[in-house]
């Protein structure tokens, strides 16, 4: 504190991160083929990294673009185009 101040000010933070180890998010990656994943532009080390820690217990993070292939892989699935 710079100044003689007897207040304290409590900020919350602008930004806000949101969890995405959900089950569901999960049984999602558990369940891409690595043959799938290859054709939507990733790598077999990344699935296999992703799989590693939705088998954990602990908190996993994933990256919004890696979140938003997931999501495509599901909506291709759904489709019937993979």
């Amino acid at each position: 504190m710079a100044g003689k101040t007897k207040e304290l000010d409590f900020v919350l933070p602008e930004f806000g991160g949101q969890r995405v180890d959900s089950y569901e998010i999960r049984q999602k990656i558990l369940n891409i083929s690595y043959s799938d994943w290859k054709k939507l532009g990733f790598s077999k080390g990344t699935l296999h990294y992703m799989k590693q820690n939705a088998k954990s217990d602990k908190h996993f993070t994933l990256n919004s673009h890696v979140l938003e292939r997931v999501k495509a892989w599901e909506n291709l699935v759904s489709n019937g185009l993979i």
